[in-house]
């Protein structure tokens, strides 16, 4: 071979190598920003069970008394005289995620954060807790009464790896913080479950609706 064609050779050679070493690098760049998934459809994964996931380092965060709410029917007094009633009522409080999304209990979420927490802190975790009672209520003429319920709850942040066996939007793994809030146990941090009576006066509207003959001087309920 010539001087001139071992030259020419030489470059052909170089500039190949070139094109190899920037498709390496190509494939070993990462997902562009539009070709990266939501939080909400990595989530979706993990609860489908499509990835194979993991919620890491559990952190239980202080256990607080909820809002109260509503849990029985209401009791309308339109009598003259105080109405004492016996109430059933019944609360099923669930859980949310940091985006305000519902945790369904016995999902595949639901169980990958009691794994983790039962791991870490030897309990478990519970993404939804149902409860019933009944209870004697007094309402006086002219109001309305109901039962409401506070139920202690509970944080757990962490985060979520999400497995996929061949790259999905480039990559093997992706990982996605979280805090969901769920019920915790009656008694968790010296909190304690509440429910009460609450009262308070009938609209102007609610009074007129008295005067009708099946309502007239009775006390009765109306569903929630």
């Amino acid at each position: 071979m010539t001087t001139t064609g071992m030259i020419r050779h030489g470059s052909r050679l170089l500039a190949l190598s070139t094109v190899s070493m920037g498709l390496v690098a190509a494939m070993a760049l990462p997902a562009a920003a539009e070709d990266q998934p939501t939080r909400e459809q990595l989530i979706a994964d993990c609860a489908s069970g499509e990835g194979k996931c993991s919620f890491n380092e559990p952190t239980l965060r202080k256990a607080y008394l909820g809002d109260f709410h509503q849990v029985s029917n209401s009791l309308y007094n339109c009598s003259t005289s105080d109405a004492t009633q016996s109430m059933s009522w019944s609360d099923t409080v669930g859980s949310t995620d940091s985006a305000g999304v519902s945790v369904t209990a016995g999902g595949n979420i639901a169980g990958l954060i009691d794994l983790s927490v039962t791991a870490s802190y030897n309990h478990t975790w519970s993404s939804s807790h149902t409860e019933d009672s009944s209870l004697n209520m007094t309402v006086k003429p002219g109001e309305v009464g109901w039962i409401s319920r506070a139920q202690v709850m509970q944080s757990v942040s962490g985060t979520w790896q999400t497995h996929y066996d061949s790259p999905k939007w480039g990559h093997y793994f992706w990982y996605v913080p979280d805090t969901v809030t769920g019920p915790a146990p009656n008694g968790t941090d010296g909190q304690s479950n509440a429910v009460t009576v609450k009262t308070r006066k009938m609209t102007s509207a609610e009074k007129k609706s008295c005067s009708a003959d099946a309502k007239k001087g009775q006390a009765f309920v109306v569903k929630r």
